[in-house]
């Protein structure tokens, strides 16, 4: 169990620190909206095909409803929506550096608004999180690999991200399979994104080339899925010890980003994540001593 552990933890981080290459390739063939609608319709067509027509798992009732909404609409349209936005103006390593910062985000809203007590911890691991993204972005923006608006947009998206996750921990979704819930959210953000779309769509700016497929497929199948569901089983065996794999999500992604799309790594890449991971580590401690 203990090496299986490892193993989906190493391919979470791998596929999800992915996500931000992805879209960087599908960028260069299309819109923002495009990929992103693209995306959530595949993704949440094939979730729920295999939730609803194959498990036969049940649909969603009454007030679940509902909540299925409110949680899309953060988790998926503006969340993502955002993120393929800033994704427009920043470096893919840094898009997978924001994305590692949620669980800080999480702690001290939390803290903020749902009555937990605030710790010197809290507000520490916060600011090392947000001044690491910044410094890893510092030679980037020289080099126009990112911009102080996309950042920005891109810690705007990890807010809400961070407020969905609240809401959705705090819902009670009785015996909803976690697959119909990830497919009719996923779904339903998409649907509220068309809007958008159908405003700012350009034909001459698509493209349906084999980046932008690719992008598409990727973003729907290791990404929304496969990671997704990697992550739901990692928590299911030890809630604490899978949120440890969020801090390879960085190492991961500037990897592949300069892998992929030749993005530069130099000592400010390096402290910024080292940054990150310290104040992820720190909020994490913190958290061992609650449980202890």
């Amino acid at each position: 169990m203990r090496l299986k552990f490892i193993w989906i933890g190493i391919i979470f981080a791998i596929l999800w620190s992915s996500a931000s290459a992805a879209t960087k390739f599908g960028l260069q063939s299309a819109q923002p909206f495009v990929i992103a609608v693209s995306r959530f319709f595949l993704a949440s067509f094939l979730m729920l095909g295999v939730s609803h027509g194959v498990f036969r798992k049940r649909l969603p009732v009454g007030k679940e409803w509902k909540q299925l909404i409110i949680y899309g609409l953060l988790n998926i349209s503006i969340y993502l929506g955002l993120y393929v936005l800033a994704m427009q103006k920043i470096a893919a390593g840094i898009g997978s550096l924001g994305t590692a910062t949620n669980p800080v985000m999480i702690s001290f809203i939390s803290t903020l608004f749902l009555g937990q007590k605030m710790t010197v911890k809290n507000i520490v691991s916060l600011l090392l999180c947000m001044a690491g993204v910044f410094v890893a972005a510092y030679p980037l923006l020289e080099n126009s690999y990112a911009s102080t608006d996309g950042i920005l947009i891109l810690l705007a998206s990890m807010l809400s991200y961070s407020v969905g996750a609240i809401y959705y921990a705090r819902q009670k979704w009785n015996d909803l399979n976690t697959l119909t819930i990830n497919g009719w959210q996923t779904l339903l953000g998409g649907i509220f994104l068309l809007p958008v779309l159908l405003f700012t769509y350009r034909h001459e700016q698509n493209n349906w080339d084999y980046r932008l497929i690719g992008s598409v497929v990727w973003l729907a199948l290791p990404v929304s899925i496969g990671a997704v569901q990697c992550w739901l089983w990692l928590l299911t065996v030890n809630p604490l010890k899978a949120s440890y794999w969020l801090f390879l999500c960085p190492v991961f992604g500037f990897i592949i980003a300069s892998i992929t799309l030749h993005e530069p790594l130099g000592i400010y890449t390096l402290m910024g994540v080292m940054m990150v991971v310290a104040g992820l580590y720190i909020i994490q401690q913190q958290r061992t001593v609650k449980k202890s």
